[in-house]
């Protein structure tokens, strides 16, 4: 099964690309799941279908989509665990109603709905699943969160089991419930699929992450900063979008604007680098129905195959150099003969390069571990900038 991941901020054409994507893929024969957990229900006004629900429902030949709501999708599975867990704040006081609501913690809506990839990875039923992420900042972490809570989750799991009959020894004078045998077995299956789960997303054969941006500083941005925390999280990324470009004009205001955002998407593409960037031209028209994502899905594709893996590799590397030290690695379109500058500005790095073409800027996101470093040193080397932070 090929899993495809767009993620982008919102506004940025991200579900429409999704569909595209998933709507090509069927019509080259892949049997296809579009998925998405956006409570806007976006794949219904994408697809411009009322229907597409929180049931699996066929929109095409070869293309299936379904509107995924968490909080049901854990009541069905996983009840046991939520009760548990509210039973363990209404203990404290809290009101019945309340602590259901503070048992679902944050990026629990999220996690349960990259479950969903788990259990359809199982059936055989398609081959390929497009995920359409929510719109968050966080989103990439959600995506590492399955092999973090697994690997600690299964170490609790496993304390609660060894204690607890002492637990319901000491029950009456913690006043909390101890977990019963059912929740203790669920809380092993869940950590069995968050296993699973993390097995397919760091699969490069398997899973891609994709960035969606717009020909914006902002949009840009927040897709860099997902394309770190991907190399961080060793998700394989493969490919950038820059959607909403306008073509020239003979109008001196929209030329204007015409001529910036030209401007942004080559400063996307040295950004993004080594990543290939498809770029796409704002449409004269409403992006959504089938006819206009098939169109999109070309203009986006061409004759490639949407399943295949465009880039393997990793823009930025991380790398602990003793107890105080992290060296990082960015693949960059410059080498060490261009004439370069670098500053540190809190949570980035401001890279100029001065080139034949002018003076380009790349800004490179730093992950919080640097925050308490200070930039040793760094240089150019074929085409990679290495940097040294000390404590």
């Amino acid at each position: 099964m090929r899993l495809i991941i767009y993620t982008g901020k919102g506004g940025t054409g991200k579900t429409v690309t999704s569909c595209a994507t998933g709507l090509k893929l069927a019509r080259r024969g892949h049997r296809t799941l579009v998925l998405s957990a956006d409570p806007a229900h976006t794949l219904a006004d994408a697809f411009m279908m009322p229907e597409v629900g929180h049931e699996p429902g066929q929109v095409a030949e070869n293309l299936v989509a379904q509107q995924i709501d968490p909080v049901t999708e854990m009541s069905k599975q996983y009840s046991t665990i939520l009760s548990y867990m509210a039973s363990v704040f209404s203990a404290k006081g809290i009101d019945e109603t309340l602590a259901y609501e503070i048992a679902m913690l944050p990026g629990m809506t999220q996690l349960f709905s990259l479950l969903k990839i788990e259990e359809v990875s199982h059936t055989g039923e398609f081959d390929a699943v497009v995920l359409d992420m929510p719109a968050s900042g966080e989103a990439l972490r959600y995506l590492y969160f399955p092999k973090l809570v697994g690997s600690i989750g299964r170490k609790l799991t496993g304390l609660a089991g060894l204690f607890s009959g002492f637990a319901k020894v000491f029950q009456p004078l913690a006043k909390i419930p101890a977990p019963s045998r059912s929740v203790i077995q669920s809380e092993v299956d869940l950590m069995d699929r968050l296993d699973s789960l993390a097995e397919i997303i760091k699969d490069s054969n398997v899973t891609s992450l994709r960035l969606v941006a717009n020909p914006d500083t902002f949009s840009i941005e927040n897709a860099k900063r997902a394309m770190m925390s991907a190399s961080l999280y060793g998700i394989n990324v493969d490919m950038a979008v820059v959607n909403k470009i306008m073509a020239g004009s003979s109008d001196a205001y929209y030329d204007r604007w015409a001529s910036f955002q030209h401007g942004k998407v080559e400063e996307a593409k040295a950004n993004f680098y080594p990543l290939p960037v498809k770029e796409v031209q704002l449409y004269a028209t409403e992006l959504r129905g089938m006819e206009m994502l098939a169109k999109h899905g070309d203009q986006l594709f061409g004759d490639e195959d949407p399943a295949k893996v465009f880039y393997r590799g990793q823009p930025y590397a991380f790398e602990k150099d003793g107890a105080a030290a992290i060296r990082m690695t960015v693949q960059v379109p410059f080498s060490g003969k261009d004439d370069f500058a670098i500053e540190r500005y809190g949570d980035s790095l401001t890279l100029s390069v001065k080139t034949a073409a002018g003076k380009i800027v790349n800004i490179v996101p730093l992950p919080v571990a640097t925050s308490g470093m200070k930039l040793a040193r760094a240089r150019l080397e074929d085409r990679r900038l290495l940097v040294l932070f000390e404590k």
